[in-house]
């Protein structure tokens, strides 16, 4: 590869210097590229201020000059937004995008050749068309740091909630991107009804995913305020608050909610109900109504909820010291736990049951078993960043050996070490 060290940052100035280090004439370009060497000749004297993209592209590769050199120095000069858009749609395909597309994308805002307004919306409207996450966010970036700059509310506003749409889904980042996404909380006049509507409901989903319980009930009724169709996204809106109401202890809004839940005609809404007043039942300590209908949905439900009915029914046997039930259920682990961990609920779950698991077999002797279950159970807690929820399974074993007076052997060091380690 040629190093280029050009006068300027023009495709003029590039051209000639690769020509000439190339021993090129334009005689010899000519047959290459196949274009005339009177375009040629025009574009690197300058003549040509502003050639066609796909006759420099036709060019670069006679020259061996690197791809991102020739959109960089392209795009210097070049201020008409149609071009900047398809070689934006031409880099979001090569190897170099994640560098090359937000300078694209910022060149094509600078032009000066269109409204700053227009251009936001026509960068905006090819960003939402896109698909792959962080090129995407690459570019929501862009908008967002030149709405915020130029004081153009309604795309900084667009900008921060579509990014936060797609940032919510990292796992691993609930915490960061439930913060991330308050902020937009103070640009909501600048969005449509609609985007207000999807912004308060995902939040109040990725705030009940955090256990910011209060949250969650606050951005749903938001959103239910707002939305007077009955969507499916409204429905899930309201099993998070009605999960909320549940975590929090409130068991008569609890029961009001489900009131209103019950109503909507989606498949997951029947046993999402069921299994919400049978727990319900669990939590307010009415043991007699609770055990039957949670014994009776674990063969009726839908493998989904087996994980959140076996792990509300060995609570309440560790609570009752009913150890014979709480083995017989263990005996149907593998009809218990979820074949695919989809999303942070699911992963909640598992550390639990595995949690319960835990104490149960420290409970009856079986140590070994019992450290192997609290190490599947921070690993589950893991995966969403749970971090309080692994404490408490260490404070469990630690109490555990502490009051026993046992050994704890450095084997199970090790398979505590492992799990913190990955």
């Amino acid at each position: 590869m040629v190093d280029i060290k050009h006068r300027n940052n023009t495709i003029a100035d590039l051209i000639f210097q690769l020509r000439k280090e190339r021993n090129l004439t334009y005689a010899n370009l000519e047959k290459l590229t196949g274009l005339r060497r009177g375009v040629l000749h025009k574009i690197e004297t300058g003549e040509t201020k502003h050639p066609e993209f796909k006759t420099v592209k036709a060019i670069a590769p006679v020259l061996l000059v690197p791809y991102k050199k020739v959109i960089e120095c392209y795009i210097e000069d070049e201020n008409r937004v149609d071009t900047l858009l398809e070689i934006l749609t031409e880099v979001i395909t090569c190897e170099e995008t994640v560098s090359l597309a937000p300078k694209v994308a910022l060149r094509l805002l600078e032009s000066p050749n269109n409204e700053t307004e227009d251009s936001l919306e026509r960068l905006f409207n090819f960003t939402q068309e896109m698909s792959g996450a962080s090129l995407n966010v690459a570019l929501f970036d862009v908008i967002i740091r030149y709405s915020r700059g130029h004081g153009i509310m309604v795309y900084l506003a667009k900008g921060m909630l579509q990014k936060y749409l797609i940032e919510r889904l990292d796992l691993k980042r609930l915490e960061q991107t439930y913060q991330e996404g308050q902020e937009i909380l103070h640009y909501t006049d600048f969005l449509s009804r609609e985007e207000k509507i999807t912004l308060y409901f995902k939040m109040g989903l990725h705030a009940h995913n955090t256990k910011n319980y209060t949250d969650c009930i606050k951005h749903c009724i938001t959103g239910i305020n707002l939305e007077d169709r009955e969507t499916e996204l409204k429905a899930r809106a309201y099993l998070a608050m009605i999960n909320s109401h549940s975590q929090l202890k409130q068991h008569d809004a609890v029961e009001r909610c489900l009131d209103v839940f019950e109503r909507f005609e989606y498949a997951f809404v029947s046993e999402a109900a069921k299994i919400t007043r049978a727990i319900t039942k669990a939590r307010k300590k009415e043991y007699d109504i609770a055990i039957p209908l949670l014994r009776s949905h674990m063969n009726e439900l839908s493998n989904n909820y087996k994980i959140s009915i076996a792990t509300e029914l060995i609570e309440i046997y560790l609570q009752t010291k009913d150890m014979k039930s709480i083995a017989e259920l263990l005996e149907k682990e593998r009809e218990i736990l979820p074949d695919n961990h989809e999303d942070p609920h699911t992963y909640y779950g598992v550390g639990v049951y595995y949690r319960q698991k835990g104490s149960y077999q420290l409970e009856i002797g079986l140590v070994h078993e019992g450290i192997q279950s609290f190490v599947l159970s921070m690993d589950a807690f893991g995966k969403i960043n749970e971090n309080k929820e692994r404490d408490e399974c260490m404070h469990q074993i630690f109490t555990y050996f502490s009051k026993s007076n046992k050994h704890f052997d450095l084997q199970y060091v090790r398979m505590l070490k492992k799990v913190y380690n990955i």
